[in-house]
């Protein structure tokens, strides 16, 4: 099998990793763990692993003048990213979370144009506006009773944000990813992590009765940690090497379909009429903000 075949299946493997996840971890909390405690679970045990596996890495130092970005990285990618997106699932639902999360190449696009001053024409803007209305309307319309859902509006919203903000991550890191070894990188964002998440989610961390905990709980907890957070690093870091950058952003087209699929097939959400016209806007929002448009006139 060679290596590219394998970037494949490792890019299908975090792609199903991330689709399953929107209803592992919500099956979590907030019965057993609380939102906020489960990001300190997430970021420390993914900590602990990256500084296992840098000893494989070349020996790197990040020059002080990159502090304040990779600061800025960790605020954005482990901070405000993780906390609002777990804080989002634990009040919205699995579907809802795994529609949602695929704006994330529409806010990317958005944000390089207001940031970087990307032009943005044509069958993009359209892609845009049809992305945010299904987006918007998932928040304004997708309100049901569920006992493990309390507030769905406002959960969409935070999950909406999550994207905003892994958005920004994206291309505030752009220069480091590229200027440092990936082990390097991440074991210092994910420690950077531990200090920010920490005075938002020690109190829950510290609420967590270990002892009472069940297998169950316990399965879905390590998943989170060992494949949603580092597996798909490493998965996505080897897919890099081997396909573009344009070519693995397109798996996230799967995703839904994958967390869509497994909430159904495990019983934890059901499509309503909403849900199904939201998906196909926002998927279609986001196949038209970022396919890529035929050079014509100097346009590229």
């Amino acid at each position: 099998m060679n290596k590219r075949t394998l970037a494949i299946l490792a890019a299908i493997g975090a792609t199903t990793i991330y689709g399953v996840n929107h209803t592992i971890a919500k099956e979590v909390m907030p019965n057993y763990v609380q939102p906020l405690g489960f990001i300190i679970l997430r970021v420390l045990g993914a900590a602990i692993l990256f500084w296992l596996i840098s000893f494989w890495g070349p020996k790197e130092k990040i020059d002080k003048k990159d502090y304040l970005r990779l600061g800025l990285c960790a605020l954005l990618g482990m901070g405000f990213n993780m906390l609002v997106f777990f804080k989002g699932l634990s009040l919205s639902t699995p579907i809802n979370s795994a529609v949602l999360i695929t704006t994330t190449p529409i806010i990317v696009l958005i944000l390089s144009a207001i940031v970087i001053k990307e032009r943005i024409v044509g069958r993009k803007v359209l892609g845009i506006g049809i992305g945010l209305v299904g987006a918007l309307g998932l928040i304004l319309f997708g309100s049901e009773i569920r006992q493990d859902a309390p507030n769905i509006p406002l959960g969409n919203f935070l999950i909406l944000m999550n994207s905003v903000f892994y958005g920004s991550y994206l291309i505030v890191a752009k220069t480091l990813i590229e200027k440092y070894h990936p082990f390097t990188f991440m074991k210092w964002l994910f420690t950077l992590g531990i200090l920010i998440c920490l005075p938002f989610g020690y109190q829950e961390f510290t609420e967590i009765a270990w002892s009472k905990l069940p297998l169950e709980a316990m399965w879905r907890i390590v998943f989170v940690i060992i494949g949603t957070t580092f597996c798909t690093y490493l998965f996505n870091i080897f897919a890099l090497t081997q396909l573009k950058a344009s070519t693995l952003s397109a798996f996230v087209y799967v995703q839904p379909l994958i967390g869509i699929g497994y909430a159904i097939g495990t019983g934890q959400d059901r499509l309503t009429t909403v849900k199904i016209i939201a998906a196909c806007l926002v998927l279609l929002g986001v196949y038209l903000a970022s396919k890529k448009p035929k050079n014509k006139e100097g346009i590229v």
